[in-house]
Order: C-alpha cells, then sequence, then structure tokens
C-alpha cells in the first residue's frame, strides 16, 4: 500500500474503533498498490493530516486487503475519501486532488 507520511492505517478489524468511534471527524481514503492516483493524493493526505492535526483524523485503508470495510461504504473505485463524524460517513469524494481543492470540499466538515 501506498503509505501517506504521517498517515495512519487501519483494516477491517479496527476500523470501527479508529474510524467510527473516533472524536474527531476522521477523513479515510481507500487506496490501492496498483491505483496511480492514490500515489498523487499521498503526499496531499500527509500535509492535511500535518496541518489538521487536533482537528481532523486522517487514515488509509488498503482496499485490496481489507473487502469487508470496502463493500461495507460501497467503494467501487480508487482513490474514494469518506468523511466520518460521530461514526457515520457525511462526505464522499472520488479521485486525487490537490491540497487547496481538497481542504476547501472539507471546510464544511472541520
Amino acid at each position: 500500500m501506498i503509505r501517506a507520511k504521517g498517515v495512519a492505517e487501519v483494516t477491517d478489524t479496527d476500523f470501527d474503533a479508529e474510524v467510527l468511534g473516533a472524536e474527531l471527524p476522521v477523513l479515510v481514503e481507500f487506496t490501492a498498490d496498483w491505483c496511480g492516483p492514490c500515489r498523487q493524493l499521498a503526499p496531499v493526505l500527509s500535509a492535511v493530516a500535518e496541518e489538521q492535526t487536533g482537528h481532523l483524523k486522517v487514515v488509509q485503508i488498503d482496499a485490496d486487503t481489507n473487502p469487508a470495510t470496502v463493500t461495507r461504504y460501497g467503494v467501487l473505485s480508487m482513490p474514494t475519501l469518506l468523511v466520518f463524524r460521530s461514526g457515520e460517513p457525511v462526505k464522499s469524494m472520488v479521485g486525487a486532488r490537490p491540497k487547496r481543492r481538497l481542504l476547501e470540499e472539507l471546510s464544511d466538515v472541520l
């Protein structure tokens, strides 16, 4: 999996505890090794995670090794970004985007 620096990895096993049980809003990137746009998004996620410390938790989940979570949220393409607040998905975005656009899209959930 393409790891974004400073971004934790979650799995089917700990998704509920790490994401649904989090106090902060959580941005989850569904990613895969074979996904080109995911590689482009990795440094963006790293920057957002660093800038939004204390306001937003950013995690990644490998779609190929965690099929239960992918199926549960109907994820069909990579990268898919889901924002969870209080255990519920509140926003969904598909595809890579520059940091400024991502922050604009997240402004209503931060």
